[in-house]
């Protein structure tokens, strides 16, 4: 029995719980957007900008950890 790449998505998503802060990322040359959703889909803070070098990520971990701070 083949195990399909769905299957594994799914488990994954149902391992998400109440702990989760979910973060996607439009990755683009120059800069990119992240937005976060907690494990019920709905956003959490306001979208970041941040530019495509080291402290552009440095950015980004920032946001994330001031947002994991704020909804505890």
């Amino acid at each position: 029995m083949k195990f399909k790449m769905q299957d594994k998505q799914n488990q994954l998503i149902e391992r998400i719980s109440d702990k989760h802060l979910v973060v996607g990322v439009d990755i683009a040359q120059q800069f990119h957007v992240a937005r976060a959703v907690n494990f019920r889909g709905i956003v959490v803070g306001d979208p970041l900008t941040f530019e495509n070098n080291e402290d552009g990520f440095t950015i980004l971990l920032h946001w994330i950890n001031k947002l994991k701070r704020t909804n505890n």
